[in-house]
Order: structure tokens, then sequence, then C-alpha cells
């Protein structure tokens, strides 16, 4: 018997963005093909009701990831393979049942809210756009998604401005899930929240995933959340994955130097009791590669505290170290 097919799979994804071209460029060809290695190859895949956490660095590559799982901009190569059909090169047209099936949460809840629309109006228009319902039914079901995300009837008639941050934010996982999808792409969805609104938010995402079989593609570069709220766990560098693990496993016994950087990078309330990452020397130090002219070998090395001549003669394969447990370093070739 064969094993189901996964909801999504991407495989070898590339995003490179033209550089700007130089004034010059007409003395100097080789600016015209400058390009930055936004996203470098990527590979994964999430099951029905999964939340697949993507964690790193600002700038490296996760928001650009999940806009090109939601063909919001096009790959450089690279496949999309959604419910077993592979999206990557649908017209606009055809992407319209996808569309449906596919959703996003953005980071800034306010400058993702139209400040000329109700609450109600914004609620209703996926409704509309893909024919679920006419009439008094999509009433009806503004009220019921609304109820679902923790606002009364009252703020349907309301506008953003009226509203506070988490309000807002509910008022946009509201949106997302008028449609009915089967996988949420969350892009930050609480960084910009306070704590206590934060810590809602989250259980409000957790919950909805158990309520109607969500998987979400969950980015952020907090460790924290990405903890409460993920299966598994993609660490990603300069547009490459360097490590993906179950996420008990991966906070637990962490393979790849990056993460183990991250993770001792989070700040800690005194409790008596030490941890692997303590030691103050697993903190990264450096620059950052340039993502227009990368080097050779690994991302990773010149910031790296095992760093070998391999290293810098060829970039590690991500590949399996254990069951589940898949790190880009040669450290565990």
């Amino acid at each position: 018997m064969t094993a189901p097919s996964p909801l999504l799979e991407v495989r070898d994804l590339v995003k490179h963005f033209p550089v700007r071209a130089n004034p010059l460029a007409a003395l100097w060809p080789a600016a015209i093909r400058r390009v930055v290695h936004a996203v470098d190859g990527v590979s994964f895949a999430i099951e029905a009701g999964e939340t697949l956490g993507l964690v790193g660095e600002s700038g490296c590559g996760k928001t650009t990831t999940g806009r090109l799982v939601l063909r919001a901009i096009e790959p450089t190569r690279g496949r999309i393979v959604f419910e077993g059909q592979d999206i990557t090169e649908l017209s606009a047209r055809q992407l319209l049942p996808f569309r449906r099936k596919v959703q996003i949460v953005f980071q800034d809840p306010y400058s993702s809210l139209n400040p000329r629309m109700t609450v109600g109006r914004m609620v209703a228009e996926p409704i509309r756009v893909h024919r679920i319902a006419e009439g008094a039914e999509v009433e009806a079901r503004v009220g019921a998604l609304l109820d679902m995300v923790g606002l009364s009837p009252e703020y349907r008639d309301r506008y953003p401005h009226e509203l506070s941050g988490g309000q807002r934010q509910r008022v946009g996982i509201a949106r997302a899930l008028a449609a009915g999808p089967r996988l949420v792409v969350a892009d930050e969805a609480v960084s910009a929240l306070d704590v206590s609104v934060r810590a809602q938010i989250l259980n409000l995402l957790v919950d909805l995933r158990e309520r109607l079989g969500l998987a979400y593609l969950f980015v952020s570069h907090d460790l924290g959340v990405i903890r409460f709220v993920s299966h598994r766990v993609a660490v990603m560098y300069l547009g490459k994955l360097a490590e993906v693990a179950p996420t008990g496993e991966l906070f637990k016994q962490p393979l790849h130097p990056y993460t183990q950087a991250l993770l001792a990078a989070i700040p800690a309330v005194g409790d008596g009791e030490t941890s692997i990452f303590d030691d103050p020397t697993r903190l990264l130090e450096g620059e950052l590669p340039n993502p227009i002219d990368l080097p050779r070998g690994c991302r990773f090395a010149s910031r790296c505290p095992h760093r070998m001549a391999r290293c810098d003669e060829a970039e590690p394969a991500l590949r399996e170290a254990a069951p589940g447990h898949a790190v880009a370093c040669y450290l565990y070739s």
C-alpha cells in the first residue's frame, strides 16, 4: 500500500532577484547577470493538518519562500506541488481553485486591511469572489467566521482604525479562512503584537488547526513561537535549509552549528539550571556573506566554529543524519 502524498511539496525552489542595472553595465557586462540569491534550492513537504515552522535570521529568504508557495511571486526554478497537482506554471485563471485552498495571514494586521472597508465587507469578499455563497448566506457565513475568531457581531460594521492590533489580526485570520483553505501561510503573524495578545492569537491558530484540520507554513524569527506552534521546524540560512527536524528533537538535540547558535541566543531567566547552549562561545560572530556574491562552499563557513578545509570547497547537501532529522553540514556526513 502506497503512502498518501503530502498536501504540499516544494522541490528545489529557487528565486533570484536581478540587481538593478548599473549605469556602467555597458562597460561591465557581468553586472547585467548579477542576482540576489533569495531562495536557492529549497525542498520540503507539509502533510495535511501539520505545521511546519520556517525560522531564520532576517533576510534569510523565509518570507520569500512563503510567497513563492502562494505563487504571489514567480519562482526562478523549481516545482510547487499541491494536492498532487503541479501548480508552478498554471495561468492566473487556472490558479483560482488553488487560491481558494491556500491563504495567507500577514505580519502587519493594519496595512493588510483595506481602511475603506468594514470588517463585514472584508471577510465577505473572498466568499463572493470564489462564489461560495450568495445573499443572506454570505452574511451568515461572515457572522460564523467572526465568532470563530473570537469577535462579536458588533465588529461587522467597524473599520480597521477602530480596532486594536489583536482584533485586526483576528479579522485577517477570519478573512483567510473565509474561502475554506487547507493550507495557511502565516508570515510573522504575531510579531507585531503585544506579548499577551500574541499568546491569544497563537492559541487561536492552534485551536483552528485542530477544529478545521488546517496545515500551516509558519514563518517566524521567534524560536519560542515556532516551538509552541510547530510539529516540525526548518531552519533557513541565506536562502538554503540548514536543518529540518521534529520540533522536540531540534530543540533538544540541534545538529547544525547555526541552529545551535540560534538556540544559544534565546534570552533565559536565571532559574539555577544550566543548558548545553549556555556557552557564550556558541554565539555568532562576523558578518553574513553577500547574497549577490556567495562563497563557493558552505554559506555558514565564515561564521562557523567548526570550519574545515572542505567547507570552503563545496556546499554540503541536506542529508538525513537520523530518522526524520536532516542537516546540511560536513560534521555529519
